[in-house]
Parts: C-alpha cells; sequence; structure tokens
C-alpha cells in the first residue's frame, strides 16, 4: 500500500490499537489499515527511512494546550510530515487562548490514553477539536499513529478529515524550511 509496510484491516488486530483508537475505529465508517513496526523507529524520519514511505505521506498528530485564564483547552493538530503547526497564531485563535504550546508529554499521554509517538486523531477526546491540515486532508492515503509505538495506521487524508470533531484548517501547517 505504502512504502514497504504490510498492512491489514485495523479492527483484524486490536492488539496493534491502543483501546481509545480501537474504541474509534470501531463507530467511524471508515476504510482504515494497521501495520506493525519496529518502536524503535516509530519517530517519523526513521520510521520514513525504515520503511520507504514518504515524509509527505505521513503525518503526525500533535497536542497543543491553550490557555485563557485557568482554563486549558486541548486540541489535535494533524499536519503532514514535511510541515510544523502554526501553534501561536492558527490554533492559539481557533482555541480562543491567550497562550497556546505543544501539551507536555506525560499531559498528552495522559489525557489521550495513548502512547506518546504513537498519539492520533482517531480516539481522541470527544470534546477535543482536530484541526487537520488541507494538505492532510486531499492526500489519497497518510500514515499515522495508532496510539502504540509499535504500529501505524493508513488510512484515506479525507477520513481523518471526516470524524465526529475535524475541521480542516488552511494554513494549519507551513513548509518545514
Amino acid at each position: 500500500m505504502l512504502g514497504r509496510l504490510e498492512t491489514q484491516p485495523a479492527l483484524s488486530r486490536p492488539d496493534l490499537l491502543a483501546a481509545p483508537v480501537a474504541a474509534a475505529l470501531a463507530a467511524w465508517d471508515a476504510e482504515v489499515f494497521v501495520s506493525e513496526i519496529d518502536p524503535e523507529v516509530a519517530d517519523t524520519a526513521a520510521f520514513c527511512q525504515r520503511y520507504d514511505v514518504a515524509l509527505d505521506q505521513s503525518a503526525n498528530c500533535v497536542i497543543v494546550a491553550g490557555r485563557r485564564g485557568q482554563e486549558t483547552r486541548f486540541a489535535g493538530c494533524v499536519i503532514l510530515a514535511t510541515t510544523r503547526t502554526d501553534v501561536n497564531g492558527v490554533v492559539r485563535r481557533r482555541l480562543d487562548a491567550r497562550k497556546a504550546s505543544f501539551a507536555p508529554m506525560d499531559r498528552a499521554v495522559s489525557e489521550t490514553g495513548m502512547e506518546y509517538g504513537g498519539i492520533t486523531p482517531p480516539g481522541l477526546p470527544a470534546q477535543w477539536p482536530v484541526y487537520v491540515d488541507a494538505a492532510v486532508a486531499a492526500t489519497d492515503w497518510v500514515v499515522i499513529g495508532s496510539g502504540l509505538r509499535r504500529s501505524k495506521l493508513v488510512a484515506p487524508g479525507a477520513a481523518l478529515a471526516s470524524l465526529p470533531t475535524a475541521e480542516v484548517v488552511d494554513g494549519l501547517a507551513s513548509a518545514v524550511s
């Protein structure tokens, strides 16, 4: 399907999915596949090199925390691996926050129930918005985390944009220079 990944229908391998991801996939009407990978190369650059997946076919889901007063709001931001998220511009404004930053690793893990390096949009808390960069939504097939470091999901970009709390956002990300 993509690179050297050996994929299977995701729901046929619940052992390769974090619990919240498995639950979300069971309720989601999308064709999603999973591939077991070496967890030592779960980080994007190493993964893409090992499995011959182009960076523009790999997406990252970063968790952003925005604060206004004593309230913290979270969002998942889905961007291609060739880009970076505009945290202090687009995301901060969408969260209606005075200050926004990447969520600390321990907080992202505890809030999502997923492993760091495997956080993915399906299965994020239902009250969180999921901002999907327009370039991701336009990608035929994209590789993204499975909630675990030892596997990856392969899904149509348009499917990620169809998640219940997803919103396609032009300008969410910009090219890494």
